[in-house]
């Protein structure tokens, strides 16, 4: 689904994988943040991301209000998790929003592991 903004000169539609990429590079950027997770349906283990695939670490559905994001990441052994999850949500919703045009109204970060190094 893409979502889309009219205006009297048209309309712009802005395709997920879009939102979905910027909104993966935003998050990747914060401080203790090793990569983006996508989980793997049938065993369940985290695996992660490269940067080219970080978009696949982000659930994006749109609807009137707005955009709702759900984030995986892969954490730092040893980083606060509740102060890197407030970065990833004010770093993506800032991003989002100044590229598109459109209302992030909800982000919910899923940490699906810590990597230790």
């Amino acid at each position: 689904m893409n979502a889309k903004i009219e205006n009297s000169n048209g309309t712009i539609s802005i395709s997920t994988e879009v939102i979905a990429a910027i909104a993966g590079d935003a998050a990747m950027r914060c401080y203790g943040v090793v990569g983006m997770s996508m989980r793997g349906t049938s065993d369940g283990i985290a695996a992660l991301l490269k940067r080219d695939n970080a978009g696949k670490g982000v659930k994006i559905l749109i609807d009137e209000g707005g955009l709702s994001l759900d984030i995986h990441v892969i954490v730092e052994y040893g980083v606060n998790i509740r102060v890197t999850s407030n970065s990833i949500i004010e770093s993506v919703k800032y991003h989002a929003e100044n590229a598109t045009g459109l209302i992030v109204k909800q982000i919910n970060v899923h940490v699906e592991s810590v990597r230790v190094d």
